[in-house]
């Protein structure tokens, strides 16, 4: 089996956990028009999908394959075991998404694209998927200049792509956790009511909890933020910028990037 079709199968089964965790147990309530939400998100995603394949001469997993066929990067040349391998490329990679995330909110022109996905008005599986065009594309250029550059193997590269996209649906669920579930688990792993603070509408918690598997970056480098300050029950999602019913169209969503504040 291909691995894009893998991570496809994945990518759905995950979809469609997370949606009925989130039917059954609510976290929050929704303030916007579910299904017009589900269309326009899901639907940037189809396009960034088609985008990738039109746009991108390689991805992440073939430039893995092509480092390892021609023994380049660090770890073809540390002649380390096969699973440590493994293991340091899947947090090596967790460490460089964490830092690409800071980046994306610390500088102007790019927190212009970053910002369509936090002017979503709700925060639920939908919106882990939700990014700019060009954002997804710088993404996946950067992953592929740290695969060339460390030598990271294809089985490490797949293993990881599965774990980003399942984590971002998991922390973007609009979904209930046992308080102290979620009070253990967030100690190694980004949990929904972690990263749903990073979608409040107050800056300084939008500035914060910018991991998106592990939890132990926003901790060692400052960035974490245990709770919203009106509570999950009362904050408020999104941008001031961006409260407008109509900006959650994809015409819309798409344009966000380019008009003035």
């Amino acid at each position: 089996m291909q691995p894009e079709t893998v991570r496809l199968i994945i990518f759905g089964v995950v979809l469609i956990s997370c949606a009925i965790w989130e039917v059954l147990y609510p976290r929050k309530m929704l303030t916007q028009n579910k299904w017009l939400r589900w269309v326009n998100n899901l639907g940037l995603v189809g396009l960034n999908g088609l985008l990738i394949m039109l746009l991108m001469p390689i991805v992440a997993f073939s430039a893995a394959q092509w480092a390892q066929e021609h023994q380049i990067g660090v770890f073809n040349y540390l002649g380390l075991p096969s699973w440590l391998v493994i293991l340091l490329s899947l947090l090596l990679l967790d460490a460089i998404i964490y830092g690409q995330h800071v980046l994306f909110h610390r500088v102007p022109y790019l927190w212009r694209l970053h910002r369509m996905h936090h002017a979503d008005q709700d925060i639920d599986v939908t919106t882990g998927a939700r990014f700019h065009p060009i954002e997804i594309l710088l993404s996946m250029w950067i992953k592929i200049g740290a695969v060339l550059l460390l030598g990271i193997p294809p089985s490490a590269v797949l293993l990881f792509e599965i774990i980003l996209n399942a984590s971002a649906m998991f922390n973007h669920s609009n979904a209930k956790l046992a308080l102290k579930v979620d009070d253990w688990l967030r100690k190694w792993l980004v949990t929904p009511d972690m990263h749903r603070v990073h979608h409040s509408i107050i800056p300084k918690e939008t500035h914060a909890n910018f991991g998106f598997c592990l939890s132990i970056w926003d901790r060692l480098f400052g960035t974490y933020r245990a709770q919203p300050e009106h509570g999950h029950d009362k904050m408020t999602i999104g941008l001031p910028l961006f409260q407008q019913r109509r900006e959650q169209w994809l015409d819309k969503m798409l344009s966000q990037p380019f008009r003035r504040d």
